[in-house]
């Protein structure tokens, strides 16, 4: 497999020097001097000196042959321009994109690139998850299957609080995977009952998070 990464930096680095140790072709673009003669020290002939964003730097690096396009740059736009070209230009079906703003996320998804990796996105669910009272947290969005998954914590008040799986009225779109309780987890069946504290997994569909926040947890009451 033939893999060309787009971003010299500690992300690509790191990528290109794992999947060369398990055997895997690989080349590594980046542009700026430094951090290519780190490359070339590191790497030597994986690594290639260019602009990603060139069509004659890909052409160089052999973009027609690749297998797989990783877009890892610190610039959200160059790592957009690299996958479109791959898709687009080259027919390479799958890309990867690192998306380092958040707020670039929906134009990647208009243009259609996925998967992509926001580390900011990853680490603040991570920090909501370990929050000693939470609502509901994104944990995972399954861009190519169009499905997400997510963490509510049964709050006391809860109206799903005390009540069987069965006879709760989800809505169209979600299904709860698994509950845990007293820091053990359980696969969520029709006679599970949900308790206060319990830490319920769901997975639904992306726009629906309002929906079941308001089925598990109740309306949001706005603090002044």
């Amino acid at each position: 497999m033939y893999i060309l990464i787009a971003g010299g930096g500690k992300i690509g680095r790191t990528c290109a020097t794992r999947l060369v140790a398990r055997g895997q072709e690989v080349t590594v673009i980046e542009q700026d001097p430094a951090r290519y003669a780190i490359l070339e020290e590191e790497l030597e002939h994986v690594a290639q000196y260019g602009d990603a964003t060139e069509i004659h730097v890909l052409e160089r690096c052999g973009i027609r042959r690749a297998d797989l396009v990783v877009a890892v740059t610190g610039d959200d736009e160059d790592n957009a321009i690299v996958c479109q070209v791959a898709r687009e230009r080259y027919g390479i079906g799958k890309v990867i994109a690192r998306v380092n703003d958040p707020r670039n996320q929906e134009a990647f998804d208009l243009l259609g690139i996925a998967p992509t990796v926001s580390p900011t996105t990853s680490v603040m669910a991570l920090i909501e998850h370990e929050l000693p009272e939470h609502e509901l947290v994104s944990l995972l969005l399954l861009r190519r299957e169009g499905l997400e998954i997510a963490e509510v914590q049964i709050a006391p008040a809860s109206p799903a609080a005390g009540r069987a799986v069965r006879d709760i009225n989800l809505p169209a779109g979600v299904r709860l995977i698994s509950v845990m309780s007293g820091g053990e987890a359980e696969i969520a069946v029709g006679d599970t009952v949900l308790e206060p504290g319990d830490k319920v997994l769901a997975i639904l569909k992306p726009g629906l998070e309002d929906l079941l926040r308001e089925t598990l947890l109740g309306a949001r009451t706005v603090r002044r």
